[in-house]
């Protein structure tokens, strides 16, 4: 339980209140209220583990008790919801200085009592937690983002490796074309020098059967003639 008693009064006098723990903290309540200045102000008194927290405003003192482990934040920020609600309420508009003691008691009391409940079990976010939230999810984001960058960077030094490596490959096979290119040059060549031996071959054969294997006898045949 971090919110123990809570209570709006108008100088030293209590108009409405709710004490959550079993202890009575009135005479050191009343006490504080004795102490607290006319004009606005904004303070915190420290008694034994117990910081009493309050706001004084428009003649107005809103106040809560509470321990040492709720802070400053969550107390002040109860205290501006519970100076909200007092003001808009339309008990706030009755209250004057001929209000007794407790005389909001019935009907503002329930409301200072739902709203320590509810600080007590579910506290709203101040402003600076909320703030102090969007930025750890911006940070989350910021992370999450240099992550998938870094992820990307290792896809792309990745893709640059398996550039490289075809890169070598096309390399490697413009020089095998080259050879093999070459190589079937050389095949080209040697076969058509093949066909012109072979075809010369069958005309030197072919010569022979009229001529003579020397084809002296077409020469002496000329001769003859003439």
């Amino acid at each position: 339980m971090s919110l123990i008693h809570a209570l709006v009064a108008r100088g030293s006098v209590i108009l409405a209140e709710h004490q959550a723990g079993k202890r009575d903290f009135s005479q050191a309540t009343q006490t504080i209220l004795s102490k607290i200045p006319p004009n606005d102000s904004k303070l915190t008194y420290v008694w034994e583990q117990y910081f009493f927290h309050y706001v004084s405003e428009g003649g107005f003192t809103f106040l809560v008790m509470a321990d040492d482990s709720a802070g400053r934040r969550m107390p002040f920020t109860f205290l501006s919801d519970l100076q909200r609600k007092f003001t808009s309420a339309p008990s706030s508009s009755s209250a004057s200085n001929e209000t007794p003691a407790y005389g909001l008691q019935g009907s503002f009391g329930p409301t200072i009592a739902a709203l320590v409940h509810t600080y007590n079990t579910a506290p709203p976010p101040d402003e600076l937690q909320r703030a102090q939230t969007e930025l750890n999810q911006v940070k989350d984001i910021m992370v999450q983002n240099v992550e998938q960058i870094l992820s990307r960077g290792e896809r792309i030094e990745l893709l640059v490796d398996k550039t490289d490596v075809m890169a070598g490959q096309a390399t490697a096979f413009r020089r095998g074309a080259r050879s093999v290119r070459r190589q079937m040059w050389w095949k080209n060549t040697k076969v058509m020098a093949l066909c012109v031996i072979v075809a010369l071959v069958f005309v030197w054969i072919f010569a022979a059967q009229f001529c003579g294997a020397g084809l002296n006898q077409c020469s002496s045949k000329k001769s003859d003639a003439q």
